[in-house]
């Protein structure tokens, strides 16, 4: 067994552990940083994207160089109204992400298909046979245990196309729920990265976290033939099973996820309950870390669980609203409680995905004539009725 030393150990290369990485970098570039993935590339097989509401100008600067695409706005499509928003929206992809990276990070701090067996505050053993002697060690592997939260799945298989003619389309599809509704809340992503290439991911909110990733495959191949888009070819594809949080035992959660070690990403369950995305709190925490001036193991311990502490008490009412959609309406009904969302003001949504939701906004969320049967609403918020069942593992939040 060789032995490396190191400042800072960060165990998992996904968006969470590169965005650690390069904010310590940036704020201390004095720092011996290793980044260890156990895949060949930082970041995976992901598309990321979020609204330019959701990430201030120090989040930007982070992510500088890293955005493939952007569109001034979107649009959403239900089957009672289609609507157009105008709020920016960008793509990243991790062929982007890889490569900025590795330049600010350097090669030499970078471990790639080593994969971390073991660690504790301070030191971490790879599966090379080398151990990691660091003054702190930082966990962002990625879910371990789900089974003490309960909610539903978020669950997804996206195609990147390149067309044999433009798609015509001018503003990315953020939700098109005019489809089909099969296995829950089900809807349609499209985002024209250029005039003849497009990225098309079918979404579905389940009660399961089986993914029958043909049958979705032939609905995306079906849904591009009804837009008349004719495949040239399959550039790339992904796929993913997420928790849709509605409530659970922090506590248990936590201490599931593994010792007294800092956490980063959605090791630490940081990730938006409702829509399952972690860019946004990703790119928050990162920046925050990165003013940490103890940097020591104990001391990175304590700060992630303090962070991972005030997100979940902060999502209190995001949980709430993801137990109405999975225990308030029928599967196949999901869909109109986003279909009365998006019929909201259009600062009140961008406040919601921005995590910047006011008590005003809450209360207008609930307000009205509910999309599911009121008797089933309040006892799901008085917890006198149905409930969210319980979550099995499955997969990790992009």
């Amino acid at each position: 067994m060789s032995v490396r030393n190191c400042d800072i150990a960060i165990l998992g290369g996904g968006l969470a552990g590169g965005l650690v990485a390069l904010a310590l970098r940036h704020a201390r570039p004095e720092l011996d940083i290793v980044l260890v993935e156990q895949g060949e590339t930082i970041g995976g097989n992901h598309v990321w994207s979020f609204f330019g509401t959701d990430v201030n100008k120090a989040g930007r600067e982070l992510l500088d160089g890293m955005v493939v695409a952007a569109w001034p706005e979107y649009t959403v499509h239900f089957p009672r109204y289609e609507r157009r928003l105008k709020t920016s929206y960008y793509s990243i992809n991790s062929h982007r992400f890889d490569k900025v990276v590795r330049q600010r990070l350097g090669e030499q701090s970078i471990l790639t298909g080593v994969r971390a067996l073991a660690c504790s505050a301070t030191n971490a053993t790879l599966s090379d046979g080398t151990r990691l002697e660091a003054k702190g060690v930082i966990d962002a592997r990625g879910l371990r245990n789900v089974t003490d939260l309960t909610g539903g799945w978020q669950k997804f298989v996206g195609r990147r196309f390149r067309l044999s003619a433009p798609h015509g389309l001018d503003a990315p599809i953020v939700k098109d729920a005019t489809v089909e509704q099969i296995d829950g809340y089900r809807f349609v992503y499209s985002l024209p990265f250029t005039a003849d290439e497009i990225f098309v991911e079918d979404t579905y909110y389940s009660d399961g976290p089986a993914l029958d990733a043909d049958a979705i495959r032939a609905r995306i191949d079906a849904y591009a033939a009804a837009k008349g888009w004719q495949i040239a070819e399959v550039l790339e594809e992904e796929q993913g099973v997420l928790p849709v949080v509605a409530g659970g035992n922090f506590d248990a959660f936590w201490r599931a996820s593994g010792g007294p070690v800092a956490r980063a990403g959605v090791r630490a369950g940081l990730f938006q309950a409702v829509t399952s995305y972690s860019l946004p709190e990703a790119v928050k925490y990162a920046l925050a870390l990165a003013r940490q001036q103890d940097l020591s193991g104990e001391a990175l311990a304590q700060f992630s669980e303090y962070w991972a502490r005030e997100h979940w008490a902060q999502s209190a009412y995001l949980r709430q609203l993801s137990a109405l959609l999975f225990a308030g309406a029928e599967p196949d009904k999901r869909y109109r409680v986003l279909e009365r969302f998006y019929s909201l003001r259009h600062g009140l949504i961008e406040r919601f995905y921005a995590g910047k939701t006011t008590m005003f906004d809450k209360a207008r969320i609930l307000a009205g004539k509910p999309p599911l049967p009121i008797t089933r609403a309040l006892g799901v918020l008085t917890g006198l009725g149905a409930r969210p069942k319980p979550l099995t593992f499955a997969g990790t939040p992009r």
